[in-house]
């Protein structure tokens, strides 16, 4: 495990996961919402945004937090293990809901209230990006090594495993 793709609905704890995971392993965390998104709410050009990805893909050892479709299958060409956080949908919003308020590591921002357009984006992730992950990882992660949660429980007693 050198080159690691976290992924899952918005909510799922992709952030707490890897961090623990680059807490357990030491190996370089990145965050995909800390390249995509800037402090004042605009977002990186795709060309800035593939420049950074690049010059982290590049790197001998990494954990990578986040989906970013567009990009999946590059990171999954490049990736040697995925876990996959695939929760029912009423934990992701509780998970989303939870972060209201709080300064995050993996976010330029705090988050006070719901975005509807992203509450429309996590109610829909079920039925429209999972599927197309589901595709991807079939498509481009044979020789990738795989790992589905589909609990928090699972995931913690994963972590607690490798310490």
């Amino acid at each position: 495990m050198e080159k690691v793709m976290v992924i899952g609905c918005p909510g799922s704890g992709k952030s707490t996961f890897s961090r623990e995971l680059h807490r357990i392993t030491g190996l370089p965390l990145f965050y995909l919402d800390m390249l995509y998104h800037q402090s004042d709410r605009t977002i990186s050009t795709k060309e800035e945004f593939d420049r950074q990805l690049a010059q982290i893909l590049d790197q001998q050892q990494w954990i990578m937090d986040g989906n970013y479709g567009r990009t999946m299958s590059k990171r999954l060409t490049h990736c040697d293990t995925v876990f996959w956080l695939d929760y029912p949908l009423e934990i992701c919003l509780q998970g989303l809901e939870s972060r209201f308020g709080k300064p995050r590591e993996d976010m330029p921002w705090v988050e006070l209230e719901w975005d509807e357009e992203f509450l429309e984006f996590v109610k829909n992730f079920p039925a429209v990006n999972r599927p197309e992950i589901q595709a991807l990882i079939e498509t481009y992660g044979k020789d990738k090594e795989v790992i589905v949660f589909h609990s928090r429980d699972m995931a913690a007693r994963f972590l607690e495993q490798l310490r």
